[in-house]
């Protein structure tokens, strides 16, 4: 519009032309000036010589001065009787260089990958860790132990102590393998990175089983999912107590909850079937079962199932730890 602008301002003149297209003759006018470099900022004399900003930098990288703050360093030299520039300049100086921070190598934290499990029958995975269960007294706690398998959600071990050990971990897996006839390279053993999980005496106990150890990432309480979600389904139960007056009151609590989990609890990850029937090999005879009474209801009433013949819920045909995209787009889509 400028250059139409200024091709009609010879003949109606600048103000007329700069109307009818609706340009301000400002603009016009600023177009007219040839555009030149800003020019540029004079060096103050009070600024410092290259030479110097050198040496203040070399000083305050220095390993004496490495940890040291700035002001920390002003204020040493100057005891000294040395004046190099002012704090404010000493921070300009770091802030050119992108050394407005700790000066010194940091620690470089290991990185931890993202475990990915998948399970696709009974015994390939089990997950497991520790939680507290109030004492009769404040800041005392009872610990409970728990193993859970994660394709059908089933407690195949837990026990209740008053410590947090290695040592009670060591025999609580022992006798869980044990009791569940665990072969060699086949079954791999998740939990979280307490000092239980970790230790050398669990560690040993699980290669000379032939268990493969698998640890989730420090502060990623969703790296062990199933451990999480199955000690708030204890905690969440109306009769679960504030507080345990002792010991074997708690082991009574759970001895009655793990046999109604396992046994009577319809889970919703699994098909609403129960985590021992899933675990036992039942499922497939459970859900033709109910398959063969909604098929009985369809044709009784069809108009009460808008969308066609009612199926069973199914449990799913494989369980992860961090599915991959291709293995969460897969599971999405059956």
């Amino acid at each position: 519009m400028i250059e139409a602008a200024e091709s009609l301002a010879p003949t109606v003149g600048v103000s007329a032309a700069c109307r009818a297209l609706n340009v301000p003759r400002s603009n016009l006018y600023r177009a007219r000036q040839p555009s030149s470099p800003p020019a540029p900022h004079p060096t103050p004399e009070r600024a410092l010589t290259e030479a110097e900003r050198k040496t203040v930098r070399a000083e305050l990288n220095s390993e004496r001065f490495q940890d040291a703050s700035p002001r920390q360093v002003f204020a040493t030299l100057l005891d000294e009787g040395v004046y190099l520039c002012s704090v404010r300049t000493m921070y300009r100086v770091l802030e050119a260089h992108g050394e407005v921070r700790e000066r010194r190598n940091q620690l470089q934290h290991p990185t931890y990958s993202k475990p990915e499990l998948v399970a696709t029958a009974p015994n390939q995975v089990w997950s497991w860790d520790i939680t507290k269960l109030k004492g009769p007294a404040t800041w005392s706690f009872f610990y409970l132990y728990v193993i859970l398998d994660i394709f059908s959600r089933y407690v195949v071990g837990w026990l209740i102590a008053e410590r947090e050990t290695a040592q009670l971990a060591y025999q609580l897996i022992d006798q869980t393998c044990t009791r569940q006839g665990i072969v060699r390279d086949t079954l791999t053993l998740h939990a979280d990175r307490g000092g239980p999980m970790r230790a050398q005496t669990v560690a040993h106990l699980l290669s000379d089983l032939g268990i493969t150890k698998s640890h989730s990432r420090p502060y990623t309480p969703d790296d062990n999912p199933f451990s999480e979600a199955q000690f708030k389904t204890l905690k969440y139960r109306p009769e679960f107590p504030e507080r345990f007056g002792s010991q074997p009151e708690a082991r009574r609590f759970c001895q009655s909850f793990f046999h109604w989990y396992n046994y009577e609890h319809y889970h919703s990850g699994i098909g609403l079937l129960t985590p021992a029937a899933v675990h036992y090999g039942q499922a497939v005879t459970i859900v033709d079962q109910r398959n063969q009474v909604l098929h009985a209801a369809y044709q009784a009433h069809p108009g009460r199932f808008v969308n066609g013949p009612p199926v069973a819920p199914e449990p799913p045909p494989a369980v992860w730890i961090n599915p991959p995209k291709e293995a969460s787009i897969a599971t999405n889509a059956q």
